[in-house]
């Protein structure tokens, strides 16, 4: 904790890295901030754990805080935060940045219509792994406001995401014991407008940002001036 802010813990999204956030991260750079790699996104489809594992590492992340801790969850990274950290006694707000603010029963797929994937990704098979999924237009999707250079950097990071992340339903809803803000990317190509509006109901506040899905990287510092307000009021 620095003076009058929490710690803060950064969980990435599917098909991403902590190293996307490091714009992000240089703009906090007087606080504590920590992130996590998720199990269920990499660059080896055979190693890739799923949700559950991931609320596991984000329950371990924050426990090992000592200190009151506010945890920024991006898109797919919202819902193994929701998971994890439903008996977590030091978690003081989440925020949900494009992200997935789902009930028990919730999964990512379970958002879309019959449960398929987007037409902007493929899902792969691999004899003696599980499936695995990779998107196919990903500056189009999540990268549509960022500079040329920035976007190669961001593709270049990606990896592959475990279909069973995709699937695994919630069991816990941390967002009903914890206060919770939402924060809607008004240029998002990845989950609409109105996705976003509507999952954003669940929280006690919401903010919006004209941004793509990745504001971290178009608007670093807009972005964290928004959230030195809400780590201010945690």
């Amino acid at each position: 904790m620095n003076g009058s802010f929490p710690s803060v813990l950064i969980v990435h999204g599917a098909w991403h890295k902590p190293e996307h956030f490091r714009l992000l991260v240089d703009e906090l750079s007087d606080l504590d901030v920590r992130t996590v790699r998720l199990t269920s996104s990499g660059d080896d489809p055979a190693v890739l754990g799923d949700m559950y594992a991931d609320a596991e590492v984000i329950a371990q992340a924050v426990t090992a805080v000592d200190g009151p801790v506010v945890v920024v969850a991006h898109s797919y990274g919202g819902i193994p935060t929701t998971q994890a950290l439903a008996n977590v006694p030091n978690v003081r707000k989440i925020v949900y940045l494009a992200s997935f603010q789902l009930e028990a029963g919730e999964s990512l797929l379970s958002q879309n219509p019959d449960g398929v994937l987007w037409p902007w990704t493929r899902l792969r098979h691999r004899d003696g792994i599980e499936d695995f999924v990779e998107v196919l237009t990903p500056q189009e999707v999540f990268y549509n406001d960022l500079d040329d250079a920035t976007a190669e950097f961001a593709v270049s990071e990606m990896g592959y995401q475990s279909y069973s992340s995709m699937r695994q339903p919630l069991t816990e809803t941390a967002w009903k014991t914890i206060p919770s803000t939402y924060i809607v990317c008004e240029a998002d190509n990845s989950i609409p407008v109105t996705a976003q509006e509507r999952m954003a109901e669940h929280a006690d506040e919401v903010y919006w940002m004209n941004t793509s899905h990745s504001p971290f990287l178009s608007q670093p510092a807009a972005l964290a001036q928004l959230l030195r307000g809400l780590f201010a009021n945690a």
